[in-house]
């Protein structure tokens, strides 16, 4: 089985460099287009459904994934919403780490759970399509903080729009690449 996931397209929060988390900003005309760029990187014959957090901009962003690729839209999972930041949403990270150094305080969900949140949305995704290839629609910080975890390294920051590869077909769960980019080059630091 391969799992495709895909940060949501720019949202103006975004082009703001405000938090979003949990709060539901829809996409902007940008990031529809990434939505659409997105399905070029992924690769028609490639997928056989899509899923995604319930939050706006990432169901948007799996409605046009899935219209360009012909596949099923399939259910959304709560697990894969973004970080909830707490009092921290909709400030800018200079506003919210003058209040909350090293991102501690103001309700902000801790990392740990972050990261238990993607690993169970990967095993309920896994449960519902066994054996099938399924891109997952979702946000920055699940996505990197849970393909961290799963591959062992710190991996930079996720792209709005781009595509991140793993697969099972060796048991465990392997990162193949990040950001579009293959593991091995230089993603990590």
């Amino acid at each position: 089985m391969k799992l495709g996931f895909i940060r949501h397209g720019q949202t103006n929060w975004n082009a703001e460099g405000r938090l979003q988390g949990s709060s539901d900003i829809p996409l902007n005309d940008v990031g529809r287009q990434q939505a659409r760029d997105a399905v070029a990187m992924l690769g028609a014959g490639t997928w056989d459904a899509i899923v995604s957090s319930p939050l706006s901009r990432a169901r948007e962003t799996a409605e046009i994934i899935a219209a360009g690729l012909g596949i099923e839209l399939g259910r959304s999972y709560e697990e894969l919403i973004e970080r909830n930041y707490g009092q921290a949403e909709g400030m800018t990270d200079e506003e919210w780490e003058k209040l909350w150094p090293n991102k501690a305080g103001g309700g902000i969900e801790a990392l740990d759970s972050v990261v238990a949140r993607g690993r169970a949305a990967i095993g309920k995704v896994a449960a519902d399509f066994p054996g099938r290839n399924v891109a997952v629609v979702c946000h920055g910080t699940i996505i990197r903080y849970t393909l961290s975890a799963l591959a062992g390294v710190q991996f930079d920051s996720i792209l709005n729009g781009s595509v991140s590869l793993l697969d099972n077909g060796e048991g465990p769960w392997k990162v193949r690449s990040v950001n579009g980019e293959t593991l091995g080059t230089p993603l990590t630091r």
